[in-house]
């Protein structure tokens, strides 16, 4: 397999908003052709918008964004400046006395950093969608949803590390998955060793604890885990696959999740995978699974690699 741009794949574009004085920002993935779509929610505090539309019996078969957020639930109200978009250029579901588009959302918790009464709204949302490229330059690390993203917060805000939004995408035979990652969790980001990459930090804050220590750490010292993150995901892939196909790779997905973070999925998490398939290529479902899981796996690593210390936090790059 060979290294793909997630931007590359026909039909989708990618746009980055942020308010980087603030510390919070949105990312949207636009298929203005439709694209069929699946979601897996594991972490149990999510915050997400048209997810029960994507379960296999429900109506709709196309969707026209995925937009991933900051600013915790107030932020799936840049959606709406998504939908405004997407309805000023002619695209939706087809009601008749106009078309609908359908916009699928989730967001994480930011608001600890920056200033926490601005939030993604409207006109962030409308402002991610006028940035949007198909070229394959799309940024990194602390823009978009990652901006005021952090990770290792057993031990209290205090203690976690800077992260931010990751992609990384793979292509065989014609056949392309890739994965945009805003990462935000209560776990520690781990290499392919099981080194931590970026997580929580030591009491003096010069290095970063193994997940067993930190949880080791917790439970000694009865820590209560910080509450609201959250790490969320959009797949995408070029392959024919039908609602149910893609809601069973987003299902796969998160064993990248799964393979880079420790722990995860926790009480404390909202993680979520959403997939959209362009529909061009036939493949096999279970080799798009096992690419999708990969994608998430290196996104995950490529959103704090590729982070720089803001808002206090100290990024990867600062602790290697």
């Amino acid at each position: 397999m060979e290294f793909f741009s997630i931007a590359d794949i026909e039909d989708i574009e990618i746009g980055h908003a942020q308010d980087s004085e603030a510390g919070t920002g949105c990312t949207v993935i636009l298929c203005k052709n439709g694209a069929t779509a699946g979601v897996d929610v594991r972490g149990g505090g999510p915050a997400t918008r048209e997810t029960d539309l994507l379960r296999s019996e429900n109506m709709i078969e196309k969707i026209h964004a995925v937009l991933l957020s900051g600013g915790s639930a107030f932020g799936l109200d840049a959606a709406a400046g998504v939908m405004c978009y997407l309805e000023e250029a002619g695209v939706g579901f087809d009601v008749g006395v106009g078309k609908v588009p359908i916009v699928c959302a989730a967001s994480l918790f930011d608001l600890l950093v920056g200033d926490s009464s601005i939030r993604p709204d409207k006109s962030m949302g409308h402002e991610a969608c006028m940035a949007a490229t198909s070229d394959g330059s799309i940024g990194t690390g602390n823009v978009g949803a990652g901006t005021g993203a952090s990770v290792g917060k057993l031990a209290g805000p205090g203690r976690s590390m800077k992260s931010g939004i990751g992609t990384y995408g793979f292509e065989s035979g014609g056949l392309q998955v890739a994965a945009i990652v805003a990462v935000n969790s209560v776990g520690t980001v781990i290499d392919s060793l099981g080194n931590p990459l970026a997580g929580t930090l030591s009491k003096e804050k010069e290095r970063v604890l193994k997940p067993s220590e930190a949880i080791l750490e917790l439970v000694q010292d009865g820590f209560t885990p910080f509450s609201s993150n959250t790490t969320i995901a959009c797949v995408v892939t070029n392959a024919r696959l039908t609602k149910a196909q893609a809601n069973k790779v987003s299902s796969m997905a998160h064993d990248g999740f799964a393979r880079a973070i420790r722990p995860v999925h926790t009480s404390n998490d909202g993680d979520t995978v959403f997939v959209v398939a362009t529909g061009k290529v036939d493949a096999p479902l279970d080799i798009v699974g096992i690419m999708a899981a990969d994608a998430c796996e290196e996104a995950i690593r490529d959103a704090v690699n590729c982070a720089h210390s803001a808002y206090g936090l100290k990024a990867a790059v600062e602790i290697a």
